[in-house]
C-alpha cells in the first residue's frame, strides 16, 4: 500500500495547488448553513486566496521529498492521511469568512497535526505530543470562550463586520477587551508567541522534516491570522491592547532569537528561530493597530514577513530534512561537515540563510523586515510629536529589534559554518552516493528559488503581492523602495551585531577546542525551562489543588454558611413562595426545580471526587511478565502449526514454514492491544483538557454575564 501511495502523493498534491491557483484568480464564497449549529463561510481572493496558493505549494514541495524521508517507515500510511486532512482544514483556516468557521477548521488542523509530532512514537516524540496536544487543546477551548462573549456583546463573527460591530459597541469597553484577549489565545499558541510558545522547540525536532517545514511556515501562520484579525478588526483605537501586544511581540521575537543562538540541535535551532520571526510579525501588527489609518508600511511588512519566513523556512527545513535523511542526526557535533562538496545543497541552504538573517540583495526577509522596522520608526515619530513617556520605552523596543536581528544573523552564521565549512563527523557521507534523489533534489531547488528572486525585486514582486492583501488588512496599495540608505543602515547595524556576537559569544564561549576538533556546547541553564519548571509542576499539583477544594466543600456543613446564612435563605426564599398565588408553576415546577438543584449540589463533591480518581489518580498496573496471547491465538496457532508441519513434510519440503505461528499471532494480539490502550489513554488525556476548559469556560461566561 505505501509503495502505490507514496508515488501518487505528490501528484495529488500538484492538483491541489493548481486548484488554489484557479480560486485565487477567481474568487468565489462558499455558505454551508447548519453546520456544526452556526454554519460555515468560506471565500477566496486577495489574501486569503495567495496565502492558499503559498499553503498548497508548501505542501506540494514538501510532498516532493515525502517519498524519499519515509521510505524506511513503517508508519507512512498514517502519516499521508493525517496529511491531507491537515492540508484541508488548512486551507480550511486560511478561506474562512468568519471567526466560527475559522475555529472549526483550526482544531480540526491542530488535532489531524498532532500524529506528525508523534509520528516516531518515541518516548521524546510522545512527550513532545502531549505538550502539543495540551496546548492546542486548551488554546481552542479559551479561544471558543471568547467567540461565546463576542457573538453575544456583538452579534456577529463575520470578518467583513467585526470592524464596525466593535466601532458601535456601547457596553463595557473592557468586555470587549477581555474577548479579544481570549479569542487570540488560541491563536497565539499556534503563532508560538510568548508565554505559549513552549510546543515549537520541543515538536520540531521530533516531527518529521516535511511535517517540521509546514509547522514552521505554515500553522504558525493561522495564528498569526487570527492574531491580525482580532487586534486590527476587533480593536481599533485601543491603545492599551496594541502596547501589550506590542510588548509580547518583542518579548517573542528576542526570546526567540537567544534560544536559537544556544540551541546545539539543527532542527531545534530552526524552531527557535520561527519563534523569533513570529515575534517580528506580531510587533508589525501591534504597529499597524496604534498606527491606525497611518499604519500601511508596517501592514505591507507584517504580510510580506509572513511570506518570506514561509518560505524560508520551507527552504531550510527541506536542508535539515536531507541532512536527518543521511545521518540520521540532527546534533551540530555529529552532522558538522555534512554540506562540503555538496554544491546543491550549500545553495539551496544559503538562500534560506541569507532571507531569514536579511542580507541584501539576495535575502528576501531584508525587504519585508525593513518596511517593519520603518513602520516602528513611523511609530516612534508619532510618540515624539504627542510628547508621549512611552517614546523610551518603545525606543528600547527599536534597539530590541535591531539586536534580535543581529541574533539572527550570528545562529544561522553558526549553521553555516558547522555544515559547510568545519570539518567533522558528518563529511562526505554517504560514501559513493547520492545523498538525495531526483525528486528530493527538485523539492529543494523549487524551495528556495523565490527567495533571491524576491530579494532583488522586491519593489517589482512583492509590493505588488503585498498590496493585493491590503483590503483584508483595511488599507490600500502603496508603492515602496526597498534599497535606501535608512533601510541599509538598519541592516548593517544588524549585520554588524551579529558578526560581534558569533565572533565572541559563539567562537569564545559555546566552542570547546578538543583534540579531534571543535565541539558545540549547550549552555542554556535547564531551570530556564518555561514547560519543565512551571506548567508541568503546575498541571501536576493540580490534583491536589481540586483535592483540596472537595474537602473544602465537604467541610461546609459544620461551617456558619451552613448552619446560620443558608437556613436563613431558605426560610426567607420558603417565605416569598408562600406569598405566591397558587399556580401550577408555582405549586409543582418550581418546588420540583429547587428540589433537583439541591440533589444536584449536595451530589456534586461526590461526582468530582469520582471523576478525578478516574482521570488523575489512575495507574495502570505494572505486570512482570508480559502475557503472550489469548485461548484464541493460542489455539488459532497451533492449529496453523500443525498445518505447517502437514505442508512442510509433504508439498513444500525443499522450502519448509520457519514460522511459530502461536507467537506469531500472540505478538500481533499484544501491539494491538498497545495500540489500544495507548488511543484510550490519548482519548482520556484530550477529555480531561477538554474538561478543565470547560469549566472555565462557564466560570468566565457567569462571571461576565450581562443583565437579563
Amino acid at each position: 500500500m505505501k509503495k502505490r501511495m507514496l508515488p501518487a502523493f505528490p501528484a495529488f498534491l500538484a492538483a491541489v495547488l493548481a486548484g488554489s491557483v484557479w480560486l485565487c484568480l477567481r474568487p468565489a464564497e462558499l455558505s454551508l448553513p447548519g453546520i456544526c449549529g452556526m454554519g460555515l463561510s468560506f471565500r477566496t481572493g486577495g489574501f486569503r486566496g495567495m496565502y492558499g496558493v503559498l499553503c498548497a505549494f508548501m505542501w506540494t514541495v514538501t510532498g516532493m521529498l515525502t517519498p524519499e524521508y519515509f521510505r524506511h517507515d513503517q508508519h507512512t500510511g498514517r502519516y499521508l492521511v493525517f496529511n491531507l486532512v491537515t492540508l484541508g482544514a488548512t486551507l480550511g483556516v486560511f478561506y474562512a469568512d468568519d471567526l466560527f468557521t475559522t475555529l472549526v477548521c483550526f482544531e480540526v488542523m491542530s488535532l489531524a497535526s498532532y500524529i506528525w509530532v508523534v509520528q516516531e512514537e518515541t518516548p521524546e516524540a510522545m512527550r513532545a505530543g502531549q505538550t502539543y496536544l495540551a496546548v492546542a487543546v486548551i488554546g481552542g477551548l479559551v479561544t471558543l470562550m471568547g467567540l461565546f462573549l463576542l457573538w453575544r456583546h456583538l452579534g456577529t463573527l463575520r470578518y467583513d463586520e467585526l470592524r464596525e460591530a466593535a466601532a458601535a459597541f456601547t457596553g463595557n469597553r473592557g468586555i470587549l477587551t477581555a474577548a479579544s484577549w481570549l479569542t487570540m489565545f488560541g491563536f497565539a499558541a499556534k503563532a508560538g508567541l510568548f508565554p505559549v510558545h513552549i510546543w515549537l522547540p520541543k515538536a520540531h525536532p521530533v516531527a518529521p522534516a516535511p511535517a517540521s517545514a509546514i509547522l514552521s511556515g505554515m500553522l504558525t501562520k493561522t495564528g498569526i491570522l487570527g492574531i491580525a484579525v482580532v487586534a486590527l478588526r476587533l480593536n481599533q483605537g485601543n491603545e492599551a491592547f496594541g502596547q501589550v501586544l506590542l510588548g509580547l511581540g518583542a518579548v517573542t521575537m528576542f526570546l526567540g532569537a537567544v534560544l536559537g543562538l544556544f540551541s546545539v540541535n539543527l532542527k531545534r535551532t530552526l524552531a527557535c528561530s520561527s519563534v523569533s520571526q513570529v515575534g517580528f510579525i506580531v510587533v508589525g501588527i501591534a504597529v499597524t493597530l496604534l498606527l491606525g489609518h497611518h499604519g500601511t508600511t508596517a501592514a505591507y511588512g507584517t504580510v510580506l514577513h509572513m511570506v518570506n519566513h514561509s518560505l524560508c523556512k520551507l527552504c531550510l527545513f527541506l536542508c535539515a530534512g536531507t541532512v536527518f535523511m543521511n545521518l540520521e542526526e540532527l546534533d551540530l557535533n555529529r552532522i558538522r561537515g555534512f554540506g562540503r562538496g555538496k554544491p546543491l545543497l550549500h545553495a539551496v541552504f544559503l538562500c534560506g540563510a541569507l532571507s531569514i538573517g536579511c542580507i541584501p540583495p539576495l535575502g528576501a526577509g531584508f525587504n519585508s523586515k525593513s518596511l517593519l522596522h520603518e513602520g516602528l520608526l513611523e511609530y516612534l515619530e508619532v510618540l515624539a510629536e504627542n510628547g508621549s513617556g512611552a517614546w523610551g520605552a518603545v525606543k528600547a523596543l527599536e534597539i530590541l529589534f535591531l539586536v534580535s536581528g543581529g541574533l539572527t544573523v550570528a545562529y544561522m552564521t553558526k549553521l553555516y559554518v558547522c555544515l559547510f565549512v568545519e570539518k567533522g563527523p558528518g563529511e562526505g557521507k554517504p560514501a559513493g552516493g547520492r545523498y538525495v534523489s531526483r525528486l528530493s533534489a527538485l523539492a529543494l531547488i523549487l524551495s528556495a528559488a523565490a527567495l533571491p528572486v524576491f530579494g532583488i525585486a522586491g519593489r517589482q514582486l512583492m509590493s505588488p503581492l503585498a498590496g493585493m492583501s491590503m483590503d483584508f488588512f483595511g488599507f490600500g496599495e502603496k508603492d515602496f523602495v526597498f534599497f535606501n540608505w535608512e533601510n541599509l543602515k538598519g541592516a548593517l547595524i544588524s549585520i554588524g551585531i551579529g558578526a560581534a556576537v558569533y565572533l565572541t559569544v559563539v567562537r569564545k564561549w559555546m566552542i570547546r577546542r578538543e583534540e579531534g576538533g571543535s565541539v558545540y556546547l549547550d549552555r542554556w541553564p535547564a531551570w530556564l525551562d518555561l514547560e519543565e519548571r512551571v506548567y508541568r509542576p503546575v498541571l501536576r499539583i493540580l490534583p491536589d489543588v481540586l483535592a483540596a477544594v472537595d474537602r473544602r466543600i465537604m467541610e461546609f456543613p459544620d461551617s456558619t454558611l451552613v448552619k446560620e446564612t443558608i437556613p436563613k435563605g431558605i426560610a426567607g426564599l420558603t417565605g416569598f413562595l408562600a406569598g405566591l398565588p397558587e399556580s401550577f408553576a408555582c405549586v409543582r415546577v418550581i418546588p420540583a426545580a429547587v428540589t433537583a438543584l439541591c440533589r444536584f449540589l449536595c451530589e456534586l463533591p461526590e461526582r468530582m471526587t469520582v471523576l478525578a480518581h478516574r482521570l488523575f489518580f489512575r495507574r495502570d498496573k505494572i505486570k512482570k511478565q508480559v502475557p503472550v496471547g489469548n485461548a484464541f491465538t493460542y489455539r488459532l496457532g497451533c492449529f496453523l502449526n500443525r498445518c505447517a508441519g502437514l505442508l512442510n513434510r509433504t508439498v513444500l519440503r525443499s522450502r519448509p514454514l520457519r514460522q511459530d505461528f502461536e507467537y506469531v499471532l500472540a505478538m500481533q494480539q499484544q501491539e494491538a492491544t498497545e495500540e489500544q490502550d495507548r488511543v484510550v489513554n490519548s482519548v482520556s488525556y484530550g477529555f480531561l483538557l477538554m474538561l478543565a476548559g470547560i469549566v472555565i469556560v462557564v466560570i468566565v461566561l457567569l462571571w461576565h454575564r450581562g443583565p437579563g
